[in-house]
């Protein structure tokens, strides 16, 4: 049962009778009148478990865009209701539109909109749709909680898509490029022409030199088809929050901006997303569908308050690789003790693949470094200090055992991973 504001309206009445006649037994007798009023429109109210809801929603949509939810509502009783309704969603939903009121004939049905913008990654999940329906009087009425299931997934918003094109121009280029004049590893051959001086004498093809009376060498360019590793750390190193969104947010926008150039690169793209366990994976996808398979199982992934096993890392990255490959692990670098367990694994990974350690910047070390106002934030700039300090000795430490890193802000990280993933086509050394 629920009462409107014409229930409301009928006590008033009540206040100015009782200052006319002052009594108890005056305010008793309207308030009963009125709770009369009251039972009958209720008792005489069409049941709202006779109305039958069904929804229409896409299944999934990028963080920033919008989508319809489309409610059905069908009147299955003999007579006309007056319905109101709300929409439940969650407030990360981003719901616009949630409350309405329809008149729903007899065996008809009418139909309602709630717009969804949603403000976070993730399932939004529906919650139960509240329907009243009111008594002919529409002083008050029946309520019931209709299960109208559904769940929206919101992908991550990948803004870092408009840095794709100018990379696959660089891309193409290094593929049309006059071929790479050395041999060995993250080479193939690609083709022949004549020698020049400075040429690498290892290059000669002596057959065709033989056949064509003139000096010809063979030009080669970076192999296609090799394996890129990505892995991203959901510890709770990626739970900080940088701007308006966690270090993990940013770690997603890299791991797609990288995925998509090296696809179209022709390279094999597996991606895993752990901390304590494995949260996500995709795994012997390429194509078109590897970016849709991607953004729909990053789209869950939320930070978990544990610590990175890099135990568990390297033996994963032992039980997907067979070959040497690029392993990128987008992580954090914290600068305490926590790091040993980091450089161990990693320098040790780079023994036998390429390996980048790719890391968003926290910008509020800077900014308390810089701060010299009073005695309190000396001390705090003192110990940003301390950590940039230890920070740095981590990079020394990683560059030295053979790891690349890879620093930039949160939403400069993407492109300067795709830089990295360049300069190394570039070097021969993929």
């Amino acid at each position: 049962m629920f009462l409107t504001m014409r229930a409301v309206w009928a006590l008033l009445p009540g206040i100015v009778l009782v200052l006319l006649i002052p009594s108890p037994a005056t305010a008793l007798g309207w308030a009963g009148v009125v709770l009369l009023l009251v039972v009958i429109d209720v008792v005489y109210a069409p049941s709202p478990r006779l109305l039958r809801a069904s929804r229409t929603v896409a299944y999934s949509l990028r963080l920033g865009e919008s989508v319809t939810s489309t409610l059905t509502v069908t009147n299955t009783g003999r007579r006309t209701m007056r319905v109101l309704l709300r929409d439940a969603w969650p407030p990360s939903a981003g719901a616009t539109h949630e409350r309405g009121e329809m008149r729903i004939p007899a065996g008809q049905r009418r139909r309602h909109s709630t717009v969804l913008t949603p403000l976070r990654r993730g399932d939004r999940e529906a919650g139960p749709l509240t329907v009243r329906v009111v008594g002919p009087l529409g002083i008050a009425g029946r309520q019931a909680s209709l299960r109208v299931p559904a769940v929206v997934r919101v992908l991550p918003a990948f803004r870092s898509r408009r840095h794709l094109h100018s990379r696959l121009a660089r891309l193409r280029e290094m593929d049309g490029r006059s071929a790479v004049m050395v041999r060995g590893e993250g080479t193939e051959f690609d083709s022949l022409r004549e020698y020049v001086v400075g040429d690498d004498v290892r290059s000669i093809d002596w057959r065709s030199t033989a056949r064509r009376g003139e000096v010809l060498v063979r030009t080669w360019r970076p192999e296609r088809d090799r394996r890129v590793l990505i892995i991203i750390d959901s510890g709770r190193l990626s739970a900080a929050r940088l701007g308006d969104a966690p270090r993990l947010d940013a770690q997603i926008e890299a791991t797609l901006l990288l995925a998509a150039l090296a696809s179209r690169a022709g390279d094999r793209v597996d991606v895993l997303a752990l901390d304590d366990a494995v949260r996500a994976q995709v795994r012997g996808t390429s194509g078109p569908v590897l970016m849709s398979a991607l953004a729909d199982h990053l789209a869950t992934v939320e930070p978990r308050l544990t610590e990175l096993d890099w135990t568990m890392l390297a033996s994963r990255v032992r039980t997907v690789l067979s070959q040497r490959a690029l392993v990128v692990v987008i992580s954090a670098l914290d600068g305490s003790g926590g790091d040993a367990a980091m450089i161990r694994t990693l320098t040790t990974l780079a023994r036998d693949h390429t390996v980048v350690l790719a890391s968003a910047l926290d910008p509020e070390l800077e900014e308390l470094r810089a701060a010299r106002d009073d005695t309190d934030s000396v001390y705090v700039a003192a110990s940003a200090e301390k950590d940039l300090v230890e920070l740095e000795a981590v990079r020394r430490r990683l560059r030295r055992g053979g790891v690349e890193v890879v620093e930039a802000p949160d939403q400069g990280l993407a492109p300067a991973l795709a830089d990295c993933y360049l300069s190394l086509k570039a070097a021969g050394r993929l």
